[in-house]
């Protein structure tokens, strides 16, 4: 119960609905519990004595029952089911709240596929316990209370041997218990094991098109789909074992009742009538008893799935404000890095060794290097979406620490490599980080990235609503939405992480050409691997295995002899075959 006990704070603030159902379930009980009361009058006192004058009595305490329990049963159900929605309501949205805010540590391993899954059948798996598990386990201990009580009120002899094989029933629950709950939880890792195979292939479909991968990704489909209806098998297995067992206790239980019972009738020290409620009421025994295994089954998929949430739920948030944060409204843009050291918790290196630099307000950055040299790292140790494992990193002399996150990233626009587009209108992507903006606050912010034009030829334009992830565009349309929506932003610091990738030459000219304006007032991080798109910069610094090796303007850099006169030599003769192959 421990897993529920770290959830109560998700279902305790409804716990009036559990207590209103379980109330109107005592309810259903009681009045399902005077069924055998009835026939045995029935029986004993108007057929075997012959007074008839009791059947309309009986009729219309029947008809009454069936009323009361009609409006009770619906009551019961009602507020059961105002329970789970309610409580799952709240973990959901608490859910959701905490993977907003977990770092980038997070997600560097997380699967979509398997938090998908978390955030649907998992909370559903809750959810229909508290629904329903809660009340079948409250019904269960009810009906068999009552019921045994009322049977000792016929015979407390019979009720003794009726219910000694009731303990050989809950050994053998118990041991299903401890078979199933470890076999659902790793239903439900299989289960986010293929909801990710799932999610990746529908996000990459391009990629398996054009390399014509469809045969090794069903293969590799079959494999995850496989493993997770053999995990169902395993589980089926249990049931198929153990439910047949529970079931021939029970029905032990049904002829102890028979034989001792008729021995009592034979000998007159038991009533026809009194035997046959005595059977109801055992009846109303074993199907609780027969039902326990399907209550278990619903607890320790609850279980596992809680397991699983709370591993979100439990996730160390790293990156946190300080109790009083520097809220400021406008910060100028000095960036300075003091001896920074940063280390991946999956990577054995450091990204970042002892980086120092200073970068006056308004001007322009220039970072360039091989893959994983470290660029990217140091525009998101600014934003705070990593901390540095030593050093420190001051935005206008104040450690980005003190800073207010939202003060922060409020003021550092962010265009990234790959970029994304949410399931909106292209304005609503534009205005995505100031939904304040006006409209000629977007088309300014879209024209000086070179996306105006376009726009406007969709049918929509502004307007136009874009599929899942910007489906419909090409990657250099969707890149000029990404970085009007930095434009619109109106940053501080702006960070251009290989912005231009993805579109042409002369595209990329355009841009550069309007951004110069952009640029003016801001302090401005270029990152990239065409040197055209950061020669104009202020300063150009040139990492290798997460270090400075060199600095300086384009100038200064193209006259040593050191890796960015390298990259320099291969793209300027790039540049040079082209053109010799347009001439021929």
């Amino acid at each position: 119960m421990n897993t529920f006990k770290k959830l109560k704070e998700f279902y305790l603030p409804y716990k009036k609905f559990l207590f209103i159902s379980v109330f109107f379930m005592i309810i259903v009980i009681t009045t399902t519990l005077i069924y055998p009361v009835i026939l045995e009058v029935i029986i004993d006192d108007v057929i075997i004595s012959g007074k008839y004058d009791l059947i309309p009595s009986l009729v219309a305490l029947y008809f009454f029952i069936m009323v009361v329990k009609g409006v009770s049963t619906f009551i019961q159900q009602y507020t059961g089911d105002l329970f789970g929605i309610k409580s799952v309501y709240t973990l959901r949205n608490r859910l959701y709240e905490k993977l907003q805010f977990l770092p980038f540590r997070f997600y560097d391993n997380a699967k979509t596929g398997d938090l998908m899954s978390r955030l649907t059948a998992d909370v559903e798996g809750i959810r229909f316990f508290l629904s329903f598990g809660i009340a079948e386990f409250v019904r269960f201990i009810l009906f068999i209370g009552i019921s045994v009580a009322v049977m000792l009120t016929y015979s407390v002899s019979l009720t003794i041997v009726t219910v000694l094989a009731l303990p050989f029933l809950i050994v053998v629950v118990n041991k299903f218990d401890k078979k199933v709950h470890p076999a659902f939880r790793e239903v439900r890792r299989s289960f986010g094991r293929l909801n990710t195979k799932v999610q990746e292939n529908i996000s990459g479909i391009n990629t398996v098109k054009s390399l014509s991968r469809e045969d090794f990704e069903i293969d590799q489909f079959n494999d995850y789909n496989f493993d997770f209806r053999n995990r169902n098998l395993y589980n089926a297995g249990l049931w198929a074992k153990y439910f047949p067992l529970m079931e021939f206790i029970g029905n032990l239980s049904i002829i102890l009742l028979l034989s001792y019972g008729g021995y009592l009738v034979i000998s007159g020290d038991l009533m026809p009538g009194e035997l046959v409620a005595f059977y109801s009421l055992v009846g109303f025994i074993i199907q609780p008893i027969m039902f326990l295994g399907f209550i278990i089954n619903m607890f320790s998929q609850a279980k596992a799935s809680g397991e699983r949430l709370l591993e979100i739920l439990d996730e160390p948030e790293d990156i946190k404000e300080r109790d009083n944060p520097v809220k400021e409204k406008r910060i100028a843009g000095d960036v300075e890095f003091l001896n920074v050291t940063l280390a991946y918790p999956q990577d054995e290196n450091a990204a970042l060794k002892n980086i120092s630099f200073y970068a006056k307000a308004g001007s322009t950055i220039g970072l360039i290097g091989s893959t994983g040299s470290g660029k990217t790292s140091i525009t998101q140790l600014m934003t705070r979406f990593y901390e540095p494992v030593e050093g420190k990193v001051l935005i206008d002399g104040v450690d980005v620490k003190d800073y207010s996150i939202k003060t922060l990233r409020s003021q550092i626009g962010f265009v990234m490599q790959e970029s994304f587009l949410f399931s909106s209108t292209i304005k609503a992507n534009i205005a995505y980080g100031r939904p304040d903006a006006t409209m000629e606050e977007i088309i300014d912010a879209a024209k000086r990235a070179q996306a105006h034009d376009f726009i406007m030829e969709l049918p929509d334009g502004y307007d136009t609503m874009l599929g899942e992830r910007g489906l419909g565009l090409s990657g250099g349309q969707k890149q000029r939405i990404a970085i009007a929506r930095a434009i619109c932003l109106n940053p501080s610091i702006l960070i251009l992480d290989d912005a231009t990738s993805a579109v042409d030459m002369e595209t990329e000219f355009a841009i550069q050409k309007a951004m110069k304006e952009v640029m003016a007032d801001r302090t401005t991080f270029i990152i990239a691997h065409r040197i055209s798109s950061l020669k104009h910069a202020d300063q150009i610094f040139v990492l290798e295995n997460g270090m400075i090796v060199e600095q300086g303007v384009h100038e200064q850099l193209i006259q040593r002899n050191g890796i960015y006169r390298r990259i320099y030599d291969i793209q300027y003769q790039d540049r040079e075959a082209i053109l010799e192959s347009q001439k021929g």
